[in-house]
Protein backbone atom coordinates (compact mmCIF):
# COMPACT_ATOMS: atom_id res chain seq x y z
CA UNK A 1 0.00 0.00 0.00
CA UNK A 2 1.26 3.20 -0.89
CA UNK A 3 0.31 6.33 1.18
CA UNK A 4 0.14 9.70 0.36
CA UNK A 5 2.06 11.31 3.20
CA UNK A 6 4.35 9.62 5.63
CA UNK A 7 5.92 11.50 8.47
CA UNK A 8 8.75 11.18 10.50
CA UNK A 9 8.54 11.87 13.69
CA UNK A 10 5.68 13.09 16.63
CA UNK A 11 5.60 16.04 18.95
CA UNK A 12 4.11 18.89 18.15
CA UNK A 13 5.15 19.38 14.88
CA UNK A 14 4.86 15.44 13.40
CA UNK A 15 1.03 15.52 14.89
CA UNK A 16 0.14 18.86 14.00
CA UNK A 17 1.51 17.92 10.20
CA UNK A 18 -0.89 14.76 10.89
CA UNK A 19 -3.40 16.87 11.99
CA UNK A 20 -3.91 19.27 8.79
CA UNK A 21 -2.87 15.92 6.45
CA UNK A 22 -5.62 13.89 7.98
CA UNK A 23 -8.39 16.28 7.48
CA UNK A 24 -7.41 17.15 3.84
CA UNK A 25 -8.45 13.03 3.74
CA UNK A 26 -4.51 12.25 2.94
CA UNK A 27 -5.08 9.29 5.43
CA UNK A 28 -1.05 9.95 6.82
CA UNK A 29 1.07 7.55 8.45
CA UNK A 30 3.01 8.66 11.27
CA UNK A 31 6.20 7.26 12.59
CA UNK A 32 6.10 8.06 16.64
CA UNK A 33 9.66 7.02 17.23
CA UNK A 34 10.82 5.65 20.47
CA UNK A 35 9.94 8.26 22.12
CA UNK A 36 6.33 8.98 21.29
CA UNK A 37 4.99 12.96 21.59
CA UNK A 38 8.63 14.01 21.79
CA UNK A 39 10.69 16.07 24.08
CA UNK A 40 7.25 17.35 25.85
CA UNK A 41 7.03 14.46 27.18
CA UNK A 42 9.67 14.59 29.50
CA UNK A 43 8.12 18.05 30.51
CA UNK A 44 6.25 18.64 33.24
CA UNK A 45 4.20 22.01 33.38
CA UNK A 46 3.67 23.57 30.57
CA UNK A 47 2.50 27.21 30.79
CA UNK A 48 3.45 29.03 27.26
CA UNK A 49 1.32 26.61 24.81
CA UNK A 50 -1.83 28.88 23.93
CA UNK A 51 -5.36 27.83 24.79
CA UNK A 52 -4.02 26.80 28.26
CA UNK A 53 -4.24 29.80 30.70
CA UNK A 54 -3.86 27.23 33.91
CA UNK A 55 -0.73 25.05 31.99
CA UNK A 56 -0.98 21.53 30.90
CA UNK A 57 1.32 18.54 31.95
CA UNK A 58 3.29 18.13 28.95
CA UNK A 59 2.28 14.35 28.06
CA UNK A 60 -1.68 15.21 28.41
CA UNK A 61 -0.50 18.01 25.98
CA UNK A 62 0.88 15.47 23.34
CA UNK A 63 -1.67 13.03 24.06
CA UNK A 64 -4.37 15.34 22.84
CA UNK A 65 -2.07 16.41 19.92
CA UNK A 66 -2.33 12.64 19.04
CA UNK A 67 -5.51 12.36 19.93
CA UNK A 68 -6.69 14.99 17.64
CA UNK A 69 -4.89 13.49 14.79
CA UNK A 70 -6.31 10.22 14.91
CA UNK A 71 -10.18 11.18 15.25
CA UNK A 72 -9.45 12.63 11.28
CA UNK A 73 -8.08 9.02 10.32
CA UNK A 74 -3.96 9.55 11.33
CA UNK A 75 -2.46 6.09 11.66
CA UNK A 76 0.68 6.00 14.62
CA UNK A 77 3.18 3.65 14.82
CA UNK A 78 5.27 3.97 17.96
CA UNK A 79 8.09 2.40 19.56
CA UNK A 80 9.81 2.58 15.36
CA UNK A 81 12.63 4.79 14.14
CA UNK A 82 12.84 5.08 9.97
CA UNK A 83 16.30 4.00 9.75
CA UNK A 84 16.47 4.75 5.81
CA UNK A 85 14.83 6.87 2.89
CA UNK A 86 15.17 5.72 -0.21
CA UNK A 87 14.63 9.09 -2.47
CA UNK A 88 15.85 7.76 -5.67
CA UNK A 89 12.41 7.49 -7.02
CA UNK A 90 8.82 8.11 -6.33
CA UNK A 91 7.28 6.24 -3.91
CA UNK A 92 9.68 7.26 -1.61
CA UNK A 93 10.96 4.06 0.16
CA UNK A 94 11.14 4.28 4.05
CA UNK A 95 12.80 1.26 6.30
CA UNK A 96 12.67 0.83 9.86
CA UNK A 97 14.79 -1.02 12.05
CA UNK A 98 12.92 -4.17 11.97
CA UNK A 99 13.24 -4.30 8.31
CA UNK A 100 10.02 -3.60 7.61
CA UNK A 101 9.09 -1.20 3.97
CA UNK A 102 7.08 1.66 3.46
CA UNK A 103 6.37 3.43 0.60
CA UNK A 104 4.87 7.14 0.62
CA UNK A 105 4.17 10.01 -1.92
CA UNK A 106 5.62 12.26 -0.16
CA UNK A 107 7.30 12.61 3.51
CA UNK A 108 8.01 15.14 6.36
CA UNK A 109 10.48 15.02 8.22
CA UNK A 110 9.86 16.01 12.01
CA UNK A 111 12.17 14.06 14.39
CA UNK A 112 13.25 17.11 16.64
CA UNK A 113 16.53 17.55 18.08
CA UNK A 114 17.65 16.02 21.52
CA UNK A 115 19.29 18.27 24.04
CA UNK A 116 22.60 17.47 24.48
CA UNK A 117 23.41 16.38 28.47
CA UNK A 118 25.92 16.18 30.61
CA UNK A 119 25.73 12.24 31.32
CA UNK A 120 25.15 12.06 34.98
CA UNK A 121 23.21 9.07 36.80
CA UNK A 122 20.39 11.04 37.98
CA UNK A 123 20.06 13.70 35.45
CA UNK A 124 17.51 11.97 32.93
CA UNK A 125 15.50 11.13 35.32
CA UNK A 126 14.99 13.84 37.38
CA UNK A 127 14.35 16.22 34.23
CA UNK A 128 11.74 13.61 33.94
CA UNK A 129 10.03 13.54 37.10
CA UNK A 130 10.25 17.74 37.23
CA UNK A 131 13.01 17.51 39.89
CA UNK A 132 14.72 20.92 39.04
CA UNK A 133 16.68 19.46 36.27
CA UNK A 134 16.17 21.16 33.05
CA UNK A 135 17.91 21.63 29.19
CA UNK A 136 15.13 24.38 28.66
CA UNK A 137 14.68 28.30 30.34
CA UNK A 138 12.35 29.60 28.46
CA UNK A 139 10.11 26.34 29.21
CA UNK A 140 10.76 26.16 32.98
CA UNK A 141 12.32 29.86 33.95
CA UNK A 142 9.13 30.56 35.59
CA UNK A 143 9.02 28.09 37.95
CA UNK A 144 12.31 29.17 39.77
CA UNK A 145 11.19 32.74 41.31
CA UNK A 146 13.58 34.35 43.93
CA UNK A 147 15.42 31.12 43.09
CA UNK A 148 19.75 30.11 43.00
CA UNK A 149 20.14 28.68 40.01
CA UNK A 150 22.96 27.16 37.95
CA UNK A 151 23.63 27.13 33.63
CA UNK A 152 26.38 24.32 32.21
CA UNK A 153 27.70 25.29 29.28
CA UNK A 154 30.07 28.10 28.18
CA UNK A 155 28.49 28.98 24.57
CA UNK A 156 26.14 31.05 22.69
CA UNK A 157 22.79 29.04 24.56
CA UNK A 158 24.67 29.25 27.89
CA UNK A 159 24.68 32.88 28.00
CA UNK A 160 20.94 33.60 26.76
CA UNK A 161 19.81 31.04 29.20
CA UNK A 162 21.27 32.46 32.03
CA UNK A 163 20.44 36.39 31.06
CA UNK A 164 17.16 34.96 30.55
CA UNK A 165 17.03 33.30 34.01
CA UNK A 166 17.33 36.31 35.32
CA UNK A 167 15.02 37.91 34.96
CA UNK A 168 12.90 34.77 37.45
CA UNK A 169 15.54 33.73 39.52
CA UNK A 170 17.56 36.40 41.99
CA UNK A 171 21.41 34.43 41.36
CA UNK A 172 22.28 32.45 38.23
CA UNK A 173 25.97 30.75 38.43
CA UNK A 174 27.17 29.53 35.16
CA UNK A 175 29.20 26.72 35.47
CA UNK A 176 32.00 26.40 32.54
CA UNK A 177 34.64 23.24 32.54
CA UNK A 178 37.64 26.22 30.95
CA UNK A 179 38.66 29.59 30.65
CA UNK A 180 37.96 30.62 26.96
CA UNK A 181 33.91 30.51 26.10
CA UNK A 182 32.37 29.50 22.79
CA UNK A 183 30.16 32.41 22.97
CA UNK A 184 30.25 35.21 20.89
CA UNK A 185 31.94 38.27 22.71
CA UNK A 186 28.12 40.36 22.60
CA UNK A 187 26.65 37.50 24.12
CA UNK A 188 29.55 36.83 26.94
CA UNK A 189 29.23 40.41 27.84
CA UNK A 190 25.95 40.65 28.15
CA UNK A 191 26.17 37.50 31.01
CA UNK A 192 29.50 39.11 32.40
CA UNK A 193 27.80 43.00 32.88
CA UNK A 194 24.95 41.30 34.76
CA UNK A 195 25.13 41.33 38.08
CA UNK A 196 22.88 38.66 39.09
CA UNK A 197 25.16 36.31 37.00
CA UNK A 198 28.00 35.05 39.15
CA UNK A 199 30.88 32.47 37.49
CA UNK A 200 32.50 29.62 38.34
CA UNK A 201 34.85 28.66 35.76
CA UNK A 202 37.58 25.33 35.42
CA UNK A 203 34.65 23.66 37.07
CA UNK A 204 32.23 20.33 35.73
CA UNK A 205 29.52 18.76 37.36
CA UNK A 206 30.12 15.60 39.04
CA UNK A 207 27.20 14.55 41.12
CA UNK A 208 23.68 16.37 42.04
CA UNK A 209 22.72 16.59 45.37
CA UNK A 210 18.95 15.74 46.20
CA UNK A 211 16.18 16.45 49.01
CA UNK A 212 14.21 14.57 51.03
CA UNK A 213 11.72 14.68 48.34
CA UNK A 214 14.18 14.34 45.48
CA UNK A 215 14.33 17.74 44.32
CA UNK A 216 17.52 19.30 43.65
CA UNK A 217 19.31 21.05 46.54
CA UNK A 218 22.95 21.14 45.39
CA UNK A 219 25.46 20.10 42.88
CA UNK A 220 29.30 18.67 43.71
CA UNK A 221 31.68 20.58 41.16
CA UNK A 222 35.04 19.12 40.50
CA UNK A 223 38.31 21.31 39.16
CA UNK A 224 39.64 19.47 36.16
CA UNK A 225 42.94 20.74 37.03
CA UNK A 226 43.80 18.91 40.36
CA UNK A 227 40.70 17.08 40.99
CA UNK A 228 39.91 19.09 44.00
CA UNK A 229 35.84 19.02 44.55
CA UNK A 230 33.41 21.53 45.83
CA UNK A 231 29.49 21.39 46.63
CA UNK A 232 27.47 24.38 46.22
CA UNK A 233 23.77 25.35 46.63
CA UNK A 234 21.40 25.48 43.83
CA UNK A 235 17.49 25.09 43.27
CA UNK A 236 17.47 24.46 39.77
CA UNK A 237 20.09 23.18 37.30
CA UNK A 238 19.60 23.97 33.32
CA UNK A 239 22.58 22.36 30.77
CA UNK A 240 22.83 24.24 27.70
CA UNK A 241 25.69 22.37 26.07
CA UNK A 242 24.25 22.50 22.66
CA UNK A 243 21.47 20.34 20.89
CA UNK A 244 22.04 17.79 18.38
CA UNK A 245 19.35 17.19 15.56
CA UNK A 246 17.80 13.66 14.86
CA UNK A 247 19.24 13.53 11.18
CA UNK A 248 22.03 11.15 11.30
CA UNK A 249 19.29 8.47 9.45
CA UNK A 250 19.23 11.06 6.10
CA UNK A 251 21.36 10.35 3.39
CA UNK A 252 23.54 13.26 1.74
CA UNK A 253 21.15 14.22 -0.75
CA UNK A 254 19.37 16.07 2.41
CA UNK A 255 21.06 19.45 2.82
CA UNK A 256 22.27 20.11 6.21
CA UNK A 257 24.52 22.62 8.29
CA UNK A 258 27.73 21.76 10.03
CA UNK A 259 25.65 20.97 12.93
CA UNK A 260 23.67 18.23 11.23
CA UNK A 261 20.28 20.68 10.91
CA UNK A 262 18.01 20.53 7.81
CA UNK A 263 18.27 23.17 5.03
CA UNK A 264 15.18 24.12 4.39
CA UNK A 265 14.20 26.06 0.60
CA UNK A 266 10.66 28.19 -0.23
CA UNK A 267 9.49 27.25 3.21
CA UNK A 268 9.42 23.37 4.47
CA UNK A 269 11.13 22.17 1.53
CA UNK A 270 14.01 20.19 2.35
CA UNK A 271 17.07 19.53 -0.62
CA UNK A 272 14.63 16.13 -2.04
CA UNK A 273 11.84 17.11 -4.30
CA UNK A 274 8.72 15.81 -2.25
CA UNK A 275 10.19 15.87 1.20
CA UNK A 276 9.61 18.43 3.64
CA UNK A 277 10.65 18.90 6.89
CA UNK A 278 9.28 20.80 10.09
CA UNK A 279 9.95 21.56 13.75
CA UNK A 280 13.37 21.28 15.51
CA UNK A 281 14.92 19.08 13.18
CA UNK A 282 15.64 22.25 11.20
CA UNK A 283 15.19 25.04 14.09
CA UNK A 284 18.42 25.78 16.19
CA UNK A 285 17.07 28.78 17.20
CA UNK A 286 13.36 29.12 18.63
CA UNK A 287 12.96 25.36 19.86
CA UNK A 288 9.49 25.82 20.82
CA UNK A 289 5.91 23.55 20.67
CA UNK A 290 4.64 26.41 19.48
CA UNK A 291 6.38 26.77 16.67
CA UNK A 292 7.27 23.41 16.02
CA UNK A 293 3.31 22.91 15.72
CA UNK A 294 3.13 25.85 13.15
CA UNK A 295 5.58 24.50 10.85
CA UNK A 296 3.99 21.26 10.98
CA UNK A 297 0.85 22.85 9.40
CA UNK A 298 3.06 24.34 6.94
CA UNK A 299 4.80 21.27 5.86
CA UNK A 300 1.76 19.47 5.44
CA UNK A 301 0.02 22.22 3.80
CA UNK A 302 3.17 22.40 1.19
CA UNK A 303 3.41 17.99 0.61
CA UNK A 304 -1.15 18.92 -0.15
CA UNK A 305 0.31 21.00 -2.91
CA UNK A 306 2.85 19.21 -3.87
CA UNK A 307 0.85 16.18 -4.24
CA UNK A 308 -1.85 17.54 -6.03
CA UNK A 309 0.46 19.24 -8.56
CA UNK A 310 2.03 16.02 -9.35
CA UNK A 311 -1.69 14.21 -9.87
CA UNK A 312 -0.96 12.31 -7.27
CA UNK A 313 -4.17 13.15 -5.15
Amino acid sequence: MVRNIAIIGSGPAGYTAALYASRAGLEPLVFEGMQPGGQLTITTDVENYPGFPDGIMGPELMERFKAQAERFGTECIPFRNIKTIDTSKVPFVLTDEMGDSYEAHTVIIATGARAKLLGLEKESAMMKAGQGVSACATCDGAFYPDKEVVVVGGGDTAMEEATFLTRFAKKVVVIHRREEFRASKIMLERAQSNAKIEFKLWRTVQDILQDDNGRIRGLILEDPRDGSAEEIFCEGMFTAIGHAPNTEFLGEEFKRNDVGYLLLENGTRTSVDGVFAAGDVHDPDYRQAVTAAGMGCAAALEAQRWLEHKGLA
